[in-house]
């Protein structure tokens, strides 16, 4: 009984932290030409889009120092995500590589996306991670059956860049994702994805795990909490 009444409490407080942060849904905007690495939220590809903010912690309290946008545009063949996240201090992996996947990258600070597209099996998703460095990971997530080697062996085929501005505590990151690696569909306007956005901050014990769609946990493997995307024109 006690065990019961901690699950149904802590899906209450899920659900009110999840209630406050407003909009659960982001629309990706459609967009003639593909690019690469433009982290310029002031580009004409960026310029004028409507996105959302990654506003508070896991748990759904505030934490307006690190208020993070997302913005999202599609192709017919790629997803694109711009990032633009505050820090006070980076926790940055030492010797980073950005010609090679780097395993357990969420140790340091990252972005993350979580995207999945099957509405009726939703603990099956992907994941895609950048670092302020530009290191990146991406993985193939089953909850009820996980993948060999925790699914980081799989290949997105994803391309990333990130740029950090010291002067403005900003660092900024764009993912480029193949649209055939997260949907088996046909990219279109009217498409709807599973998707949460998330950010690790800084180093313990200051260590910040931010979350756009709060997850009710300090964990950001919930898919029950993901918003949605919709792809526009």
């Amino acid at each position: 009984m006690i065990r019961i009444l901690e699950f149904l409490t802590a899906g209450l407080i899920a659900a009110a932290a999840m209630q406050a942060a407003g909009s659960a849904q982001i629309e990706s905007r459609y967009a003639a030409k593909d690019i690469t690495g433009d982290t310029d939220p002031n580009s004409a590809f960026w310029r004028g889009l409507k996105g959302v903010f990654i506003e508070g912690n896991a748990l759904g309290n505030p934490e307006p120092a690190y208020r993070s946008e997302v913005r999202s545009r599609w192709t017919k063949d790629n997803l694109y995500l711009l990032f633009v996240c505050p820090f006070e201090q980076l926790n940055l992996k030492p010797n980073p590589s950005t010609t090679t996947e780097t395993n357990q990258l969420w140790n340091w600070d990252v972005a993350e996306a979580f995207i999945g597209h099957d509405f009726q099996n939703i603990r099956q998703y992907k994941e895609f991670e950048l670092s302020p460095q530009g290191e990146w990971v991406d993985l193939d997530i089953d909850r009820d059956h996980p993948k060999e080697q925790g699914g980081w062996m799989w290949n997105s085929g994803i391309q990333v860049s990130a740029r950090i501005d010291q002067a403005a505590h900003v660092w900024y990151g764009f993912m480029r994702i193949p649209y055939a690696s997260i949907d088996p569909h046909p990219a279109a306007a009217g498409n709807l994805l599973r998707i949460n956005f998330y950010r690790a901050q800084a180093a313990s014990p200051e260590r910040k795990l931010l979350a756009w769609r709060p997850t009710g946990k300090n964990n950001f493997h919930v898919p029950e909490a993901f918003g949605t995307m919709k792809l526009v024109k």
